[in-house]
C-alpha cells in the first residue's frame, strides 16, 4: 500500500498539471471579434439549425434528394472532391520519406494535418448523408460486412488511413504535450506508418472511382470509362499538390510570425517544384482523357450541349490550368503559379460533379439540382475544417520549431544508430 501511495504520489501533480495546461489551451488566442469569426459563426449556427432538422424530419427536409437522385451534393462535393483535395498527403510523405527529397520536409506536418482534417470531416460528413446514419458503422463491426462491395473497401480504408494520417501527425501532439518518451517511439514507427498511408491511399482515391464504373447506363458515355480509377487516382496527385499550394500561400501570410525566415525563404523553390510535378501529372491526365476519348469513339456526342460542356472541362479546366503552371515555372512567377493552382482546383470540381451529379443520370426528365441547405451545410463543414486547422497550428509544432528536446533526441538516435553500425561494421 505504502509503495503504491509512493508510486502514484508524482502522477497526480503530473496529472493535474497537464489538466491545468490542456484547460488554457483550450482558451482562444487572439481577438474573438473578428470578421473570420463572426462570418463562421453565422455559418454554423445557420448550419446547426438546419441540421437538427435533417435529423429530426429526415434527408427530405432540407435536401432535393429523392429515389432517382440518393446521391446527391454532399456525396458529390464533400466525398468524392474532398478526398482529391487531400491527396497532397500521401504525395508528400512519399517524396521526403521514401525518395528522401527533404527540400519538401518542412510541409509535411502542415500537409498531413490538412489532410487528416479533411478527411475526417469530409468523410465523416457522410453521417449526414445516410438515411440511417447509426449504419454507418457496420461495415467496421461485421454487421452486413458486404465483402464483394467497393463501398465496404472504401470504408475501411477512410477508417485505416485516417488511423495512419493521425500516427504520422502524433509526433506534433507528443512534443505539445512535452511527452518525449512517447515521441520518441512515435517517430519510430513514422516509416512504416507512411508505407502503409500511401499504399491505403492510392488504392482508395482509385476506389472512389471504380464506383462509377459499376454505373455504366447511368453515366454520360463521354464521361463513363473502365479507367475511371486511374483518371481518379491520376487527378488526385494534381489535385492535392494543388491545395498544398494554395494552402501554403494563405499559411505563409496567415502565421507568418510562427514560420522561421528560413523556411520563408525555401518556400518559392518548393511551389516551383510542387508546380513542376502538377504540370506533369496534368498533362498525363489530359494525354488519358484523350486516349479514352479516341478509345470510346462517341464523336457525335461531342456536337450536343453535353459535348460541349465535356470539351469545356478539358480544355477550360484542364488543357488551361495546365498551360498556366507552364508559363509560371518558365518565369518563376509564383502569382501566376497560384492561379494555376486555383484553377486546377476549380477543374476538379468540375469533374468530380460531372461525374457524381451532371452527367449522371444526365437523361432524367426531373434533373437533381442540391439545395442552398445542402451548400450551406458543405459550407459548415469547411469552416470547421480551418477553424480546427487554426487552432491546431496556433498551439503546436507545425510551423513553429520544434521543442530544444526533441532535436537533442534526434541527435541522440543519430549518434546511436552511427554506434550501432560501427559495431556491425566492426564485426564484419
Amino acid at each position: 500500500m505504502n509503495n503504491l501511495q509512493t508510486n502514484k504520489a508524482p502522477l497526480k501533480p503530473e496529472l493535474k498539471r497537464y489538466f491545468k495546461f490542456l484547460l488554457s489551451e483550450l482558451k482562444p488566442k487572439g481577438k474573438l471579434l473578428t470578421p473570420f469569426n463572426v462570418i463562421s459563426a453565422i455559418i454554423l449556427l445557420t448550419a446547426a439549425v438546419l441540421l437538427v432538422i435533417r435529423f429530426a424530419k429526415g434527408l427530405g427536409s432540407i435536401t432535393n434528394l429523392s429515389q432517382d437522385f440518393p446521391w446527391g451534393f454532399w456525396i458529390g462535393f464533400d466525398v468524392v472532391t474532398g478526398v482529391a483535395f487531400a491527396g497532397g498527403a500521401y504525395v508528400i510523405t512519399f517524396m521526403v520519406y521514401i525518395l528522401r527529397r527533404e527540400k519538401y520536409h518542412p510541409i509535411v506536418r502542415a500537409t498531413v494535418l490538412n489532410g487528416l482534417l479533411a478527411y475526417m470531416f469530409y468523410a465523416g460528413a457522410l453521417v449526414l448523408d445516410l438515411g440511417k446514419p447509426w449504419n454507418i458503422i457496420n461495415p467496421i463491426i461485421g454487421n452486413s460486412f458486404g465483402v464483394s462491395s467497393v463501398l465496404f473497401l472504401i470504408s475501411w480504408h477512410f477508417l485505416l488511413y485516417m488511423i495512419s494520417e493521425f500516427l504520422e501527425f502524433s509526433p506534433a501532439i507528443a512534443e505539445w504535450l512535452g511527452l518525449k518518451r512517447v515521441r520518441k517511439v512515435l517517430n519510430s514507427l513514422t516509416l512504416g506508418v507512411v508505407i502503409f498511408g500511401i499504399a491505403l491511399s492510392t488504392l482508395h482515391q482509385s476506389g472512389l472511382g471504380a464506383l462509377f464504373v459499376m454505373a455504366k447506363a447511368k453515366l454520360h458515355p463521354l464521361w463513363y470509362s473502365e479507367f475511371i480509377p486511374i483518371l481518379f487516382f491520376v487527378s488526385s496527385i494534381f489535385a492535392g499538390l494543388s491545395m498544398v499550394i494554395i494552402e501554403g500561400s494563405i499559411s505563409h501570410r496567415v502565421f507568418r510570425k510562427l514560420i522561421s525566415p528560413k523556411h520563408h525563404g525555401e518556400y518559392k523553390g518548393i511551389v516551383l517544384g510542387l508546380a513542376k510535378i502538377c504540370a506533369g501529372t496534368m498533362f498525363f491526365y489530359f494525354f488519358l482523357k484523350l486516349l479514352v476519348l479516341i478509345h470510346g469513339q462517341h464523336w457525335n456526342l461531342l456536337n450536343t450541349p453535353m459535348g460541349y460542356w465535356y470539351l469545356t472541362e478539358m480544355i477550360g479546366f484542364v488543357l488551361l490550368p495546365m498551360s498556366l503552371y507552364v508559363k509560371g515555372l518558365q518565369s518563376a512567377h509564383i502569382p501566376t503559379i497560384r492561379v494555376a493552382a486555383i484553377w486546377s482546383l476549380l477543374g476538379i470540381i468540375v469533374n468530380r460533379l460531372n461525374i457524381s451529379i451532371i452527367a449522371f443520370k444526365w437523361y432524367a426528365p426531373n434533373h437533381y439540382i442540391p439545395s442552398w441547405m445542402e451548400i450551406e451545410v458543405t459550407l459548415a463543414i469547411i469552416t470547421m475544417e480551418i477553424i480546427a486547422f487554426r487552432w491546431i497550428v496556433n498551439r503546436m509544432p507545425v510551423f513553429q520549431e520544434s521543442p530544444l528536446w526533441e532535436s537533442q533526441q534526434k541527435e541522440s538516435g543519430s549518434k546511436d544508430a552511427k554506434k550501432y553500425t560501427e559495431m556491425i561494421t566492426e564485426e564484419v
